[in-house]
């Protein structure tokens, strides 16, 4: 649904570059187009899907930069100013002493960001204790170099990775250096784990998973009424999303009216994160509640989807249906 989220809603430092996030230094900037559960009308992109190994994987070391305080605390990071730097060098600058992070991991870090020209502090997660956790520990997803930098660190490391504008030198406009502290690690899924729901109304659409767990549907001779429909289908064993929670989901979008897909994030071969507060009122109402590792089935009426208003290949005064597998929630 389109209002447009963001799927990595690290440090938002400035629009300019990509609406830089901390994450710039993870991943490329920009998404692909497609339908995807937002609720404003701003923007026909899908959202940003996790770290992907598109972006910088420079192996260059980034060096002048150090960071003081109590391991797991938030460090005092010092560099001589301005600092040049290679897009994408990195270091580590405080060794942890917390569980070792594994292939596969979902890691969760709370960030920094500093102008390379100042030193001055741009953005921080540490105060309002916003860490994000949308990482997920595979090469595939971060890329080798990435992958090397993050797997077997322990908790409480704290690393710095340089991101500029223009490779190779810093300028004023748009250098800074993240310094990411590894918080906590969990093991990652990629698709619902838990209990399958058995007692399901029968008059709802059929739901059909793949070897992989993509879901398929079969209307089933379902007519949509004028309410928001929320069956859970498998019920997951993890923490209980909030209303104000980020969550990591793998999801596919229908048009009640005829089953036609919209949107998958299956297709893409990656999760997506999104933010509830940014998502249609028929994701918040219907995933605030339940479980991480819970699939759940949406029935979404156009008051609270798009509404009267068409979005790409959704028309007007559409109801659509979503099954959603919650993986994550931060």
């Amino acid at each position: 649904m389109h209002q447009h989220i963001k799927i990595t809603p690290l440090l938002r430092l400035f629009a300019t570059v990509c609406s830089l996030t901390l994450a710039v230094s993870l991943a490329a900037c920009g998404s692909s187009s497609s339908s995807s559960p937002e609720s404003s009308s701003s923007s026909s992109a899908s959202p940003t899907t996790t770290s992907t190994a598109t972006g910088s994987t420079s192996t260059a070391k980034l060096t002048g930069v150090t960071a003081k305080g109590t391991l797991g605390k938030k460090p005092t990071i010092s560099f001589k100013t301005p600092l040049k730097a290679t897009d994408g060098a990195s270091a580590i600058l405080q060794e942890g002493n917390g569980a070792t992070i594994k292939k596969g991991d979902r890691v969760c870090y709370q960030g920094i960001a500093l102008s390379a020209e100042t030193g001055k502090q741009v953005q921080s997660t540490w105060e309002a204790n916003t860490p994000q956790c949308d990482v997920v520990v595979n090469s595939a997803s971060l890329g080798s170099t990435r992958y090397d930098l993050f797997a077997g660190q322990k908790i409480n490391t704290t690393i710095a990775i340089a991101s500029t504008d223009t490779s190779q030198t810093t300028s004023s406009s748009g250098s800074y250096i993240m310094a990411l502290t590894f918080v906590s690690r969990s093991k990652a899924i990629t698709r619902a784990e838990g209990t399958k729901v058995t007692d399901i109304p029968s008059n709802l659409p059929k739901v059909t998973l793949a070897s992989n767990g993509k879901p398929s549907i079969d209307l089933n001779g379902y007519k949509p009424g004028k309410s928001l429909v929320v069956q859970t289908l498998i019920k997951g064993n993890g923490a209980k999303v909030k209303s104000t929670n980020t969550i990591s989901a793998n999801y596919t979008g229908w048009l009640a009216s005829n089953a036609k897909q919209f949107d998958s994030s299956w297709d893409n071969g990656t999760a997506s994160d999104f933010s509830l507060s940014e998502v249609v009122t028929g994701w918040k109402k219907g995933l605030a509640g339940q479980t991480v590792g819970s699939q759940v089935l949406l029935i979404v009426p156009p008051d609270e989807g798009y509404g009267s208003t068409a979005q790409g290949s959704i028309p007007a005064n559409s109801t659509l249906i979503f099954v959603v597998d919650i993986l994550a929630a931060y």
